[in-house]
């Protein structure tokens, strides 16, 4: 290929790189799918936090947490993923909107949570593998139900449990 070729070539790149972007703005005033008139779905907005505590003792690790939307929108469902940093004893029984994630993890449906209000509270009454001093346990919204979250910092907590039966707030 020679000099001029390359050139060529380079120019043509150039330039549909330009007419490429500029079709990339257009088709975002447009709607976002480049089509004119069409209306692309907006995610609604929602505030997911969990508030709650937990305590340790001899073994048994208790969490009662209650979910929160401090809106705008409302949400027809959530889960929120708990994490432990010791391994919990194996065939426990969870509540019925529960499930295992894991040895250490714990996944659970909210329900619904009005834009502004409360969920129903969450209560787990779990057993160890042994008896650890302390438990850390990671609360967190592992789904809100496809919207945004401006302050996601307020559904993610971690909370050192020591085993002295005490309620840790979150």
């Amino acid at each position: 290929m020679g000099v001029m070729s390359k050139a060529l070539l380079v120019g043509v790149s150039a330039i549909t790189a330009v007419v490429m972007s500029a079709g990339a703005g257009a088709a975002g005033a447009e709607g976002g799918d480049g089509v004119t008139g069409a209306v692309r779905a907006v995610a609604p907005e929602a505030d997911v936090a969990h508030h709650g505590h937990a305590s340790l003792w001899s073994g048994q690790l208790a969490v009662r947490l209650r979910p929160e939307n401090h809106g705008p929108s409302g949400l027809t469902d959530a889960t929120v993923r708990l994490d432990f940093s010791a391994p919990l004893a194996r065939g426990q029984a969870l509540p019925a909107d529960c499930l295992w994630g894991g040895d250490r993890t714990v996944l659970c449906r909210t329900g619904q949570l009005r834009a502004d209000g409360r969920g129903r509270e969450i209560t787990l009454d779990l057993r160890t593998a042994g008896s650890p001093a302390e438990v850390v346990v990671r609360i967190d919204t592992a789904w809100n139900g496809g919207a945004s979250d401006r302050n996601p910092e307020n559904h993610q907590h971690r909370v050192l449990t020591p085993d002295t039966g005490d309620p840790y707030a979150f």
